[in-house]
């Protein structure tokens, strides 16, 4: 047998007393092997939870004779963009589980396309995994899929943002509806504003991929409850075309007299504010988020007064961490929902933050 026990560290033994039961029955519950009633199994995973017990994965590896696959389905991605982050935290995570035989993946997929979405799903599919941690874009076809992961009994963890109706394993990254209600509060004060332009993503032809919709209704339940007189225009652009750009923005923003409040649901605030930049217009409110060096660089030169980020690669190392848990000791995670930090940063205090 295996042992998992570390000399100065908590032990098996320790387990097995703080839980009442043998230590045959914690042995049996680490390695997922022979008959344990749900009671003791519960005591174990509780004691194993209170004592911080860290049992050799390698060890249990080697018992279990299994070999595991995680794949990370996430857009694809130029250098620099947000998801460069959280692809930093896959390899990151990989480097760590490696060690143990646990392979972690990156799969991509074009976020403006769901035939490429479908595609990635099917492949993974075939392989088949693991586990699965996922950036739903797509919602219709992220149900589509993940309800053929429920049915061959693998688990999937959302990361960034999540489908709310759906009986997900869990969920790492910022509480999507109260970010938009925060976003709100930052833009305008409290106070009553004239009007607030919303500029968002002209994403697949057919309107199909949509991650910010609740971040969108959380900011909106606020403006109707706090600045009910406040006039709400959505403005779309083609994150891809320069020109296309500038010709929305001055079609919509660009013809309106006095101080602008302008918001963006996603990491790409930068389009707006060199455009703003460009067109010598300064004084404006612009709240955005996610950290990228563009976002950074156009805040300080005053074209964004606040970032509302997040550590997306940290984010991801703790939902491999989770699912490495459930395939190698089936420990079920602690919180279905794991929420990240709401960092609100501004001129003042973003060097100091990644």
């Amino acid at each position: 047998m295996a042992t998992t026990e570390q000399p100065g560290k908590t032990t098996i033994n320790d387990v097995a007393r703080a839980a009442g039961v043998s230590k045959g029955t914690v042995d049996r519950v680490l390695h997922d092997r022979g008959e344990v009633s749900s009671k003791s199994r519960e005591k174990v995973l509780r004691a194993i939870d209170e004592l911080g017990f860290k049992p050799n994965l390698y060890a249990s590896m080697l018992a279990t004779r299994k070999e595991h696959t995680i794949y990370c389905i996430i857009p694809e991605y130029f250098t620099g963009e947000f998801w460069s982050l959280t692809d930093k935290g896959i390899q990151d995570a990989g480097e760590i589980v490696a060690r143990y035989g646990i392979k972690v993946l990156p799969v991509r997929y074009d976020q403006y396309s769901i035939e490429s979405f479908q595609a990635v799903c099917e492949k993974v599919l075939e392989s088949p995994p693991s586990g699965v941690l996922i950036a739903p874009m797509f919602r219709a076809e992220t149900l589509k899929f993940v309800k053929e992961l429920s049915k061959m009994g693998i688990p999937y963890i959302y990361i960034d943002s999540k489908l709310e109706d759906d009986d997900y394993f869990a969920y790492f990254g910022m509480p999507m509806y109260q970010s938009g209600y925060l976003c709100a509060d930052i833009l305008t004060s409290g106070n009553p504003i004239p009007k607030a332009y919303v500029v968002r993503i002209a994403r697949d032809k057919r309107g199909l991929s949509d991650p910010t919709v609740t971040r969108r209704t959380g900011f909106l339940d606020y403006m109707s409850e706090h600045c009910p007189g406040t006039e709400i225009e959505n403005v779309f652009i083609d994150p891809k075309d320069r020109k296309k750009i500038d010709e929305a923005l001055d079609a919509t923003i660009g013809k309106d007299s006095g101080r602008k409040y302008i918001v963006m649901f996603n990491s790409r605030v930068h389009l707006v504010a060199d455009w703003l930049r460009r067109r010598g217009l300064t004084g404006c409110r612009v709240v955005g988020f996610d950290v990228l060096e563009k976002n950074v660089a156009l805040m300080k030169e005053g074209y964004v007064q606040c970032l509302i980020a997040q550590h997306t690669d940290k984010q991801t190392v703790a939902a491999v961490n989770a699912m490495v848990d459930f395939l190698i000791l089936g420990k079920p995670v602690a919180r279905k929902d794991n929420y990240t930090q709401m960092d609100i940063l501004n001129i003042y205090n973003c060097d100091y933050y990644m």
